[in-house]
């Protein structure tokens, strides 16, 4: 059997996303696998090459993953031909100049969200792509999620009817940092650092949107920051300068009206750390990162409104779990998998930069928002 070796070089993967998604739950687990399966009969096998600033973490990393290659010296590997992709999930502020680097270089490019901090500059690390002529792409996990994909099919089924309504909610409680420690790192939470759940989430809503229910094309949105002090990793006290908490309504094409609430400072009483609810004509669907519940027209109680008795209806009872005869895979090695057939192949990858940029776009617009207070049109994004 014909193998194709796909070098990789992956910038930032000691930092939590892409040591635990992008190293362990996707590439290690694809090279476990024996490669990506093409349809051919060939296969891809990825041959990754671990980059970070701390020798310490890399070696430790190394001996996790089994990934025998690694460095401190990008700019060495960035001219070694035998790795042809460079995959960067840095801090947000360090992507830009890293993948402009490795596009002078030849090397196709996959990188983490959000993209950049600002639309034009992710803009032009399009061109730049274009320009060179370099494969890329932009990761949107959640389009891979179990839970989305059932919803996706019941979309293309059209068991919605005419779809009137779109309601996420996302988030839950990140300890402060006294006892027990937090969840997530500190700089999420200043914006000097380019933290902030806007940036964050507005990225992720953007693809989900657009993708299953209609192009975004307004957004109002309030962010908070609701708690003002934290403790870093070194235990210091520090204040918050990033929101940990946004509330955003978008309207889409054909009349749909979608809001999502995203914070770090919710406690969680729902099926799931997200849950997004489709209404329409003929029925609704709630979907969590891996179950899709549905409710048809014919099933649908009447409720009475009288808040003087104790309600008869149990909300939860007439409402059916939608089950997919399949094993779903990590939605982040979903998407690994056929960014390597696009290289390889050159099958179709419709997540790339400007994607992303959409997604810079609209997050750059929730913030417009927030501080204007009014709503704010997001238009069709060019080059």
């Amino acid at each position: 059997m014909k193998e194709h070796r796909v070098g990789i070089i992956m910038n930032g993967v000691t930092g939590r996303m892409g040591m635990n998604q992008h190293l362990m739950r996707s590439i290690v687990e694809i090279i476990r696998q024996g490669g990506v399966q093409m349809s051919s009969g060939e296969r891809i096998v990825p041959d990754p090459l671990l980059v970070g600033r701390s020798e310490e973490k890399l070696k430790k990393l190394s001996e996790r993953s089994g990934v025998m290659n690694w460095t401190t010296d990008l700019d060495s590997v960035l001219e070694d031909p035998a790795y042809q992709v460079y995959f960067d999930a840095q801090s947000t502020g360090l992507r830009a100049a890293a993948i402009s680097r490795a596009v002078a270089h030849g090397k196709h490019i996959y990188c983490e969200k959000p993209l950049t901090t600002s639309v034009e500059e992710a803009l032009q690390l399009f061109r730049i792509c274009e320009e060179k002529g370099v494969k890329h792409g932009v990761v949107q996990d959640k389009l891979w999620l179990p839970g989305l994909v059932k919803l996706k099919r019941l979309i293309d089924r059209g068991f919605f009817g005419k779809i009137l309504a779109v309601r996420g909610e996302f988030g839950y409680w990140v300890f402060e940092g006294h006892t027990p420690e937090p969840q997530r790192p500190s700089w999420n939470y200043r914006k000097e650092e380019d933290g902030g759940i806007i940036m964050d989430m507005l990225c992720h809503w953007r693809y989900v949107l657009d993708n299953l229910f209609g192009r975004v094309r307004g957004v109002c949105c309030v962010g908070a920051t609701h708690i003002p002090e934290r403790v870093d990793e070194s235990g210091d006290t520090y204040r918050c300068t990033a929101e940990d908490a946004a509330y955003a309504i978008f309207e889409l094409d054909g009349g749909i009206v979608a809001q999502f609430n995203s914070s770090w400072a919710t406690r969680v009483r729902r099926d799931d750390l997200l849950t997004i609810q489709v209404d329409g004509s003929k029925g609704s669907a709630v979907a969590g990162l891996r179950t899709c519940r549905i409710q048809a027209y014919e099933d649908t109680p009447r409720p009475v409104w009288n808040p003087d008795v104790p309600g008869e209806i149990d909300f939860y009872e007439d409402w059916k779990e939608v089950y997919e005869d399949e094993e779903f895979e990590n939605a982040f090695r979903a998407q690994w998998e056929l960014f390597l057939k696009h290289v390889v192949t050159g099958d179709p990858f419709p997540w790339d930069l400007m994607e992303g940029a959409k997604g810079v776009q609209l997050a750059e617009k929730g913030l417009e928002s927030w501080q204007k207070r009014r709503w704010v049109t997001v238009p069709e994004l060019t080059f």
